[in-house]
């Protein structure tokens, strides 16, 4: 059971006992974010996507992972955000091996449903096992999968920043990697969004070969799957 923490509104100086969220890490362990005890709590006036996400490392697995700030309502009126423990800089791991894989085979794409197809048979090939449609389709997800997400985006305009975060959401609702397939590519926002949430963004031609954009796709391609 996760313990309690006191705290003090900032406006009204009433102390509080308030009990620390707690979410399942893709690992399938419990993650309960950790509250600065002596920290400043502050008044919520506004919200901004970097104000309501927090960076917490998890105690079983040491994965890093974006997780809902912590907040509260005060009998006062005013809502209130709690501080986080900022998470320890983490030493740079070893690279991991690279994965052996056969040539690619790609699937030409002339229409929507052949540029889902294509990612699907790529996802494969990088090493997922079971990558598939969802029968009632979700807004903002083509593909999943045993720890996957995936958008493909066939569109002639490049994504952008809300198709980034919208499949973050469901891959965090799941504890599922989130991947992203676009033809047109990416606006600049929704490419640093995609950066900074680690998610692997790839960009695909007619032909049906995916070309990884970012830094996440790179170490997708050469490793695989987390749990691979």
């Amino acid at each position: 059971m996760t313990d309690s923490v006191p705290v003090r509104c900032p406006a009204c100086r009433r102390e509080q006992s308030f009990t620390p969220p707690t979410f399942p890490c893709s690992c399938g362990a419990p993650l309960t974010v950790p509250v600065l005890r002596d920290g400043a709590p502050e008044e919520i006036e506004h919200r901004t996507w970097q104000d309501i996400w927090v960076v917490v490392d998890c105690p079983s697995c040491g994965r890093q992972g974006h997780w809902p700030q912590p907040e509260f309502g005060c009998g006062c009126g005013v809502l209130v955000r709690v501080p986080v423990t900022p998470p320890l800089p983490a030493a740079a791991p070893p690279p991991a091996p690279a994965v052996a894989r056969p040539a690619f085979r790609p699937v030409t794409i002339r229409t929507a449903r052949d540029a889902v197809t294509a990612a699907a048979q790529y996802l494969k090939w990088l090493g997922f096992r079971d990558p598939r449609r969802p029968e009632d389709r979700e807004a903002g997800v083509d593909l999943y999968g045993t720890g996957l997400v995936a958008r493909v985006d066939p569109s002639t305009r490049p994504a952008g920043l809300r198709d980034i975060e919208c499949l973050w959401l469901h891959g965090l609702q799941r504890s599922a990697l989130s991947v992203f397939f676009s033809l047109a590519g990416y606006a600049r926002e929704a490419r640093a969004r995609g950066d900074a949430l680690h998610i692997p963004l790839f960009i695909m031609d007619l032909t049906g070969t995916p070309q990884p954009v970012n830094d996440p796709a790179d170490v997708l391609i050469r490793t695989g799957p987390p749990d691979g």
